[in-house]
């Protein structure tokens, strides 16, 4: 990934404050850095809130999740706190996208060399990524300015064939960590696959019969949910960058020739610009969030949303 250099003097300024936090952390608090969780759980990191899920649901109660990237937080700038640093030095497991997240570009290799005991299960290994959607706006920036994912979406896990494939990555890493727990991590996987398979035969009904097949997210961020179920998405823009005027005009036009009256938008984003669109196509917006924590009820939620709009 290419990232402004004025960026990448902050990242390593940041990096550089929070290792001389944990170093006065540990001289003025003995065992602050160091200290075991007081749980005889194993202790798993996820980058994301989704990713905790599936941890959550193979893990049970044998393990103890937290997330880096919070709840409204943006992966495409958010940066850990010492407190996370910390707690990465105990960590037994980090679950990882793997997909070009922004955060795990900036950020992975810190955290695996602040504790090297640590596994890394990759959740997106056997996913096929999909390079970003030729409906995507153009961008009018340089070289420099440009955020590379390696031309893939990283937002694989909002479909439900490839959430199978993220519980058996996760599966397969606490077995390791924990191989005690085998029996109990497969009874939990296997009951979670039974689940997904359900979620994605309902979501294949719902959105069956809808009359149009193309809506419109400011952050392209539904690529694979579009793919499963024979959808196509139209996003304004990319990695949460301010559309110019002719970006804006641009929109407006295709989703006025699209018949498109609904703008997703999602809540780590400013809703300023897609309002804008709605209120020009006489339309409205309607927020739904790739990073929720309950993976499934996230995901009937915007299927239900995506078939209201498509109707």
């Amino acid at each position: 990934m290419m990232i402004r250099s004025s960026r990448n003097t902050h990242v390593i300024s940041s990096t550089r404050s929070i290792a001389a936090l944990l170093l006065l952390c540990a001289v003025f608090l003995p065992g602050c850095a160091s200290k075991q969780p007081a749980s005889n759980k194993i202790q798993v990191i996820a980058s994301i809130e989704p990713l905790a899920w599936f941890v959550e649901r193979i893990g049970g109660d044998r393990v103890a999740v937290s997330v880096m990237v919070p709840s409204g937080g943006n992966p495409h700038t958010y940066e850990p706190t010492p407190r996370q640093m910390a707690d990465v030095s105990n960590a037994a497991l980090f679950v990882k996208a793997g997909s070009g997240v922004e955060f795990e570009l900036d950020w992975m290799q810190r955290l695996v060399d602040l504790n090297k005991k640590m596994a890394v299960c990759n959740a997106s290994e056997g996913v096929t990524l999909l390079p970003m959607s030729a409906e995507t706006h153009e961008h009018e920036e340089s070289a420099e300015e440009h955020h590379d994912h390696g031309n893939f979406d990283p937002h694989f896990w909002l479909a439900p064939a490839n959430a199978r494939l993220i519980a058996a990555n996760v599966e397969r890493s606490l077995e390791a960590v924990d191989p005690a727990g085998k029996e109990y991590y497969a009874a939990n996987a296997a009951a979670l696959d039974k689940e997904l398979q359900a979620l994605d035969g309902e979501i294949r009904k719902q959105l069956s019969g809808v009359k149009s097949r193309r809506f419109l997210v400011f952050h392209p961020a539904w690529g694979y949910f579009a793919h499963e179920y024979g959808l196509e998405q139209i996003a304004a823009e990319e990695e949460g960058k301010t559309l110019t005027p002719r970006q804006m005009e641009a929109v407006i036009g295709q989703a006025r020739s699209a018949g498109i009256r609904v703008v997703f938008l999602a809540p780590q984003f400013s809703s300023a610009q897609a309002e804008a669109i709605a209120a020009d196509i006489g339309g409205q917006t309607v927020t739904v969030d790739p990073l929720a924590r309950d993976y499934a009820k996230n995901l009937r939620k915007a299927a239900a949303a995506f078939a209201k709009s498509l109707q």
